[in-house]
Formats: structure tokens, C-alpha cells, sequence
């Protein structure tokens, strides 16, 4: 029996759950994509898939709504995965595990993938119900949106006769976004070999406990970084020990994901092994002193391992130092919209390898300009620190525009429906529109979703109520856009 069989409405979740049961994290989207063709199929519909996974669905007007503007309906089919420590689950070759208990729907253990297939669960509901007034719509359903978008930077949009996208990727209900970050994904590398460590103690260093969660919407919320507060832990640890060695340090999946959790191997001279202990239990405190406030659950600790292999205790010193000047988080804030961050950068994956030590930052800002300038400031850390940086993917931003008349008439909408003025705002996220927009001369472009809590963490959830709301807004809007605009 299906999980989400009971929930409204009905279509909607029907397809979310057939979407959920095939894998369909970022680079493993042929079988979801294969599964958006099979719907096509089903329905009758024309459709093109392309070499990255891309999948467009064409559907002619209604009666009486020929002559309306054609609307984009569009969303993404990769996901984030992530799960719970333990989790035994391989989101590379299984769906997810649903649960819901008719408030929320969420997955066992793992990140839901809500951003985004609700968007296609919504499209492809819209597509099958032949009793929907609506003008002619494309649903254009792209890949590697998580991991630098480039599904929508790969898409032939020439054969696409809209307009007007609807950008079905935001997260607040109610909520009607105009605006977002452009963003580029920067992969480092500090070059170094490990050598044989002989009269010294291992340990086996973890911080957990963090809360993470979404690079651009959580990134403002004070939440810790494992990866630049291990760095922090160590360096400090350095100064009070003197001949500690860096052996192993990983920590994240993704670099759009503030780290939570990160482990690390040292060696330090045999005779201070207590002293480094005692300086793991005093960190510990301060850290939950610090992060009292945003992540109660941080943990700092340290037990003996073996360790047979470490960098020098100078190339450890020079890394650290190297790391540890690095910025993270929030740079500037946006004068456009109060409260909302302009300028961040996200230091999501770090990993020491036989060349050397690895890490990723994923760097987001309205202004281009300082995104470029965040690359030219990790560019000369590293680089004065003996290391190489290349640029991963770089997409644009998607700045506002004040007249629209297509955000007017779905803020008219939403008033009728909900009795309640929507909120136009920016997000410090990255959404696709901005390709869109580059690509397809005069589109007007605004995103909005139902409610989505905790994206790219385990603990992400769907609001079914909101979910209802939201369709029903789309359908609305649909059946307001004939030729006449009423």
C-alpha cells in the first residue's frame, strides 16, 4: 500500500511517491529522469530527454485558451542525500523510506528530497488532469541543480515558446521570490605526503553534533561549520602542543551543505598525550559555550587510535595556518532586502588524500562582483600558502526586476485564495531562473513552493497542508491566464 496514498492532493503525492522510490541524488538522475519520460508516455504528451538528464513535456492549450502565453512550469529531479549516522541505507542504488503523519511527510533517516520534487510531483500532476482550464505549458524538469546547475546550464532551451517560468524551488509558503544569488563552486588543494611517525600517540578526534543544513537558506543562522571549527580545534591544540601532526581530516558530502560533522587523526609526542586530552575536554566546553544558542548537541572528543603515517609537524603548522585564514560564512548583507545575506561562502567538504589536503567551499552573491572578489580572496590564501585553486562551475545570479506583470496577477491570486498579502522577497539560495533568464530573451521569471523545513539534512520535511495550498495556487493561476487575463 502507498505510504501517502490518504494525503491531498491525491495526484500530487501520488507522484512524489513515485518519484521517491527510485534514487535520484545529484549525478544518478538517469532513472528518475527515464521515470519522468515513462510519465510523458502515459499521458500522451510530447517530451525530449537530453544527454544530461534534462526531460521537457509539452502540453497544448486547453479550449479557449489558445492564444494565452505559454507557461513554464519547472522544477529539478536531483536531490541532496543525506542521512543519519548509521543509516545502512544506499541512496545511490534505493528509494527513500516515506513516512507521514498527515501533517508532514518525511523519509526515514535520510533527507527527503522535497527540494525539489515536490515541483515535479505539482507539474506532472497539472499535466495529467485533462478537467484544468490552462494555456499551453512546457515542464521543463532539469539535473544537478545541488551541485552547480548544471542540468539548466546544459538545456537546448531554443525550442521553448514561454515566457513566463514558474520556478516551483522555494521554500516558505507565501513566500514569492524575485531574486537570488549567483554562485560558484571553488575546489582547493594544499599538496603534501605523509611520512612515518615513530615515538608519538594517536588519537582519533570527532566533532558532531551540529545541526548544518542548507549553504544558502541556513547559512545566516549561526550555525557551526565542523569543517572550520575542526581546523580551529587543531590549530589551538598546535599552539598548546607543540609537534602535533595532521594524519587524516574529512568532513561533509557537499559543499552547499554547512558541514556537521567532521572527524580527524593526529599524532603528538608520546609524552603529552594527557595534555592533549585534557585540551580536548577544555575545547569541548567552549565550543558548547558558544554554540549554546544554535547547536545544544555539539560534541567534541578524542580517543586513542593507531596511527602510523603524518604530515610533519611544519606542513601541519603551515596548513593550519592556511585554513584557519580562510573565511567562512557570511560576508555582507543585502541592503535590497533587510535581513537577507548578500554575500557568503561555505567551506562544505575538506578530506586529506596521498597528494595532499582536498577542500571544497561553495561560494554565493547577489553582487558578481563579490563573487568574484570571495574567489580572489581563496585564491591568494591558498596559493600564499603553496596551493592550487580551480574554479568547479560558476552560474549567475537572477537580479530584480520591479515591474512585472505576471508576479502581479499570482500575487492577486494568492490574495484571493489565502485572504493574505504575499511577501515578495530575495533568497540567498541559488535558483536556476537565472540561466533561464540569460538564455530566453524577455522571460519573466518568480519562484515560490510550499512549506520545506530543513532541506539536505535527514530532519527535511514536507507540510501536506502547504503542499495543498500550493497547487491549488498554481491551478489558479493557470485557469486566470487565458487571452482576455481574467
Amino acid at each position: 500500500m502507498a505510504i501517502l496514498s490518504g494525503l491531498e492532493p491525491k495526484k500530487v503525492f501520488e507522484y512524489f511517491e513515485k518519484l521517491s522510490s527510485v534514487p535520484h541524488g545529484s549525478g544518478n538522475t538517469k532513472q528518475i529522469s527515464d521515470l519522468c519520460v515513462g510519465f510523458a508516455k502515459e499521458l500522451g504528451l510530447a517530451y525530449r530527454q537530453d544527454d544530461a538528464n534534462n526531460v521537457v513535456i509539452w502540453k497544448p492549450a486547453s479550449p479557449g485558451y489558445e492564444d494565452a502565453p505559454t507557461v513554464i512550469l519547472q522544477g529539478h529531479i536531483d536531490m541532496v542525500c543525506a542521512k543519519e549516522p548509521g543509516c545502512g541505507k544506499d541512496m545511490a542504488v534505493e528509494g527513500l523510506d516515506l513516512k507521514t503523519d498527515g501533517e508532514w511527510v518525511w523519509a526515514d533517516q535520510t533527507s527527503l528530497g522535497g527540494d525539489n520534487c515536490i515541483a515535479v510531483a505539482m507539474a506532472l500532476a497539472v499535466l495529467a488532469d485533462d478537467t484544468l482550464p490552462h494555456p499551453p505549458l512546457e515542464a521543463v524538469f532539469t539535473t544537478e541543480e545541488e551541485t552547480g546547475m548544471d542540468g539548466a546550464q546544459a538545456l537546448d532551451c531554443s525550442d521553448l515558446k514561454g515566457r513566463l517560468l514558474l520556478n516551483l524551488d522555494s521554500e516558505e509558503e507565501g513566500v514569492f521570490t524575485v531574486s537570488c544569488a549567483g554562485g560558484m563552486r571553488v575546489d582547493c588543494l594544499l599538496p603534501g605526503t605523509l611520512e612515518a611517525v615513530e615515538n608519538a600517540s594517536g588519537f582519533a578526534v570527532t566533532l558532531s553534533g551540529l545541526q548544518g543544513g542548507h549553504s544558502g537558506q541556513d547559512i545566516g543562522k549561526g550555525r557551526g561549520s565542523a569543517n572550520p571549527l575542526m581546523v580551529r580545534t587543531l590549530f589551538t591544540a598546535m599552539e598548546r602542543i607543540s609537534g602535533l601532526r595532521l594524519t587524516d581530516i574529512r568532513g561533509g558530502r557537499f559543499d552547499n551543505v554547512i558541514c556537521p560533522q567532521n572527524e580527524a587523526r593526529i599524532s603528538v609526542p608520546a609524552d603529552r598525550a594527557n595534555d592533549f586530552q585534557a585540551f580536548i575536554r577544555e575545547f569541548d566546553a567552549v565550543l558548547k559555550n558558544e554554540y549554546a544558542g544554535c547547536d545544544t548537541g555539539v560534541s567534541l572528543t578524542c580517543a586513542p587510535a593507531s596511527v602510523e603515517r603524518a604530515w610533519t609537524a611544519q606542513a601541519t603548522s603551515d596548513a593550519l595556518h592556511t585554513l584557519l585564514a580562510l573565511p567562512q560564512g557570511v560576508q555582507a548583507m543585502s541592503t535590497d532586502f533587510p535581513g537577507m545575506v548578500q554575500t557568503s561562502l561555505n567551506l562544505g567538504l575538506i578530506s586529506l588524500e596521498e597528494d595532499g589536503l582536498h577542500f571544497s567551499f561553495s561560494l554565493r552573491s547577489s553582487i558578481a562582483s563579490q563573487k568574484e572578489m570571495l574567489f580572489q580572496r581563496l585564491r591568494a590564501i591558498v596559493e600564499y600558502g603553496g596551493g592550487t585553486v580551480s574554479q568547479r562551475s560558476s552560474y549567475p545570479g537572477w537580479q530584480y526586476v520591479r515591474d512585472s506583470a505576471a508576479r502581479e496577477r499570482l500575487l492577486t491570486v494568492y490574495r484571493d485564495l489565502s485572504g493574505q498579502e504575499g511577501v515578495i522577497m530575495g533568497t540567498h539560495g541559488g535558483l536556476e531562473c537565472g540561466l533561464f533568464i540569460e538564455k530566453i530573451p524577455g522571460l519573466d521569471a518568480i519562484s515560490f513552493g510550499p512549506e520545506l523545513h530543513d532541506v539536505h539534512s535527514p530532519r527535511e520535511r514536507l507540510n501536506v497542508p502547504s503542499t495543498a495550498r500550493t497547487y491549488a495556487l498554481v491551478c489558479e493561476f493557470l485557469k486566470r491566464s487565458n487571452a482576455q487575463g481574467a
